[in-house]
C-alpha cells in the first residue's frame, strides 16, 4: 500500500474485558476510517487502570497518526479515561468553561430542569488544551488531545462524535477491496497459489475467509490496498486460481475498512 496516516482504536472498559458488554464500535471505526485512508492497524481492550490507560495511549501516540478511545468518559467513579489522559501529556485536569456553560444550560431547560450536580460536572472537566469534540447527541463532549481523539463508548454517541471529528482528520488515499470466493473450495487448496500471488502483489493485503453453509462450504478471497489497479488485477488472479478448483464467483469492488 501506499503510505497513509494510521490509526489505533483504544476500547477502554472493564465491562467490556469481562463480557458484560458488547463491544459495538470497532466496526464502523474500522470501516469508516478505511474510507478515508486511515487504515487501522492495531485495537486494544484494556481495563479501567489508569496506569494502564497512561501508559497504552503514551505508546499508542507515539506510533501512530490517530489514537482513538472509546468510552470512559461519562460520570461516575468509573469513567477515568479524561483524567488519565491529562495525565499522559502532563497537563491539568480542569473544568472546561465553554463547556460547562452549554452543559448547565442544557440541563436547565429540560422539563423538568436536571440538576448539574458534582457528577456531571465530571463530563465538562477535560485535559487542558483539549480541543472539544462537539456532536449532536449530547452536550457533554469528547475532546482531541493533539493526535488522540477521545470518544463516548455509546455507539450513538460515539458514531457522531466521529463524524464531527471526520473532516479534520489528516486521511490518505482511501483503502479498496475485491472479494472472489468459491463454493466447495478450501483453503488446504489453495494456500500455495493465494502465496505465490501475495508475492507478485506485495504492497497489498490479501486475505482467505473460510465459510460454512449449509452440508459444505469455501472460502472468500480479499484483494484490499490503496491502488484500485492492483487490487483489481490481484482480484482477477484469484479468480483464476479458484477457477481451478471450483465454480468462483465474483464480489463487486467497495471501499474498505
Amino acid at each position: 500500500m501506499t503510505s497513509n496516516p494510521t490509526a489505533c482504536l483504544l476500547i477502554i472498559g472493564n465491562e467490556v474485558l469481562s463480557g458484560r458488554t458488547r463491544d459495538a464500535n470497532l466496526q464502523f471505526l474500522a470501516t469508516r476510517l478505511g474510507e478515508l485512508g486511515i487504515p487501522m492497524r492495531e485495537a486494544r481492550v484494556i481495563p479501567d487502570v489508569p496506569e494502564i490507560i497512561i501508559a497504552t495511549v503514551n505508546e499508542c501516540r507515539a506510533r501512530f497518526t490517530h489514537v482513538f478511545t472509546t468510552g470512559g468518559i461519562g460520570p461516575t467513579h468509573d469513567d477515568i479515561t479524561s483524567e488519565c489522559i491529562a495525565r499522559a501529556f502532563g497537563v491539568p485536569w480542569e473544568v472546561h468553561e465553554e463547556s460547562r456553560a452549554l452543559m448547565a444550560a442544557d440541563y436547565a431547560r429540560r422539563d423538568p430542569p436536571v440538576e448539574f450536580n458534582a457528577a456531571r460536572l465530571r463530563m465538562a472537566t477535560l485535559p487542558r488544551g483539549a480541543v472539544p469534540i462537539r456532536c449532536a447527541e449530547t452536550n457533554a463532549p469528547g475532546f482531541s488531545m493533539e493526535n488522540v481523539h477521545v470518544m463516548a463508548g455509546v455507539p450513538r454517541i460515539m458514531r457522531s462524535m466521529f463524524e464531527t471529528l471526520a473532516p479534520g482528520l489528516e486521511r490518505g488515499r482511501p483503502v479498496v477491496s475485491h472479494t472472489v470466493h468459491a463454493d466447495y473450495v478450501y483453503e488446504g487448496q489453495i494456500a500455495e497459489g493465494l502465496t505465490a500471488i501475495q508475492s507478485r502483489f506485495p504492497e497489498l493485503d490479501l486475505g482467505s475467509y473460510p465459510y460454512y453453509r449449509g452440508k459444505g462450504g469455501g472460502v472468500a478471497l480479499v484483494a484490499k490496498g490503496t491502488e484500485a489497479a492492483e487490487v483489481e488485477a490481484a482480484a482477477e488472479a484469484m479468480f483464476a486460481l479458484l477457477a481451478q478448483y471450483g465454480q468462483a464467483q465474483q464480489g463487486e469492488p467497495a471501499p474498505e475498512g
